[in-house]
């Protein structure tokens, strides 16, 4: 059972008010208290745990599942996702164009793409698994927390004013509690193709290939 300090700070956050980076965990808490219960997915989900009151709870699972995996978070993108994109994470939104269909709303299976958080060329892309609600997402990725490592079932928020998932908030999976910054994303890359020339898009992935073998992501 949550107290009261952690109804009011996992409010706080949804509602972009500030709150402390170091946060006590706010695992499990009603997925209620996050957004309007109207607006819920009516999905089953293996997130979301049955409970004696009205609303599911959404019980973070993130954790670790690999820390020798020395990956960079593209090709284990392209790996889980099929979206066969190279280069460097900053660089996938741009790519994309022409080749995959692209959406500004998340959905299961496809490819979120941040850029910019830290500068204009820094950019990170992770495989949607799973979509808790309008707000809430699960993600499986690599290399967040720059140590190589492979990460699953991590939660994002959207904490845009508008709701578009113009900005996110992500699990920060070693503290247990939603972390502090706010990352912009460009958008959301689905693993269907847009058809197009096959001798100019084999010319284009094969120089993608060569030059795979960005740091950054």
């Amino acid at each position: 059972m949550l107290d009261t300090r952690a109804i009011l700070l996992a409010a706080a956050t949804v509602t972009g008010l500030t709150a402390p980076v170091e946060a006590e965990a706010l695992t499990p808490y009603p997925v209620s208290l996050a957004l309007d219960p109207d607006l819920l997915l009516q999905l089953p989900s293996e997130h979301l745990t049955p409970a004696p009151q009205a609303e599911p709870v959404f019980e973070p699972r993130a954790r670790v599942t690999n820390r020798r995996a020395n990956l960079q978070c593209v090709p284990f993108a392209r790996r889980e996702s099929g979206v066969e994109l190279y280069g460097d994470a900053s660089t996938w939104w741009q790519q994309a164009s022409g080749r995959y269909q692209t959406a500004n709303t998340p959905s299961e299976g496809a490819v979120l793409v941040m850029h910019g958080y830290a500068n204009d060329n820094r950019g990170h892309v992770a495989v949607i698994k799973d979509l808790i609600s309008p707000r809430i997402m699960v993600v499986d990725h690599a290399n967040w927390l720059n140590g190589g490592e492979i990460t699953r079932d991590v939660p994002i928020m959207d904490v845009s004013e508008a709701g578009d998932w113009s900005e996110v908030r992500v699990w920060n999976v070693p503290g247990r509690h939603w972390g502090g910054r706010t990352y912009r994303v460009q958008g959301f890359i689905l693993s269907a193709r847009v058809e197009a020339d096959d001798a100019e898009g084999s010319a284009r992935l094969a120089q993608q290939q060569a030059t795979d073998n960005s740091p950054t992501g």
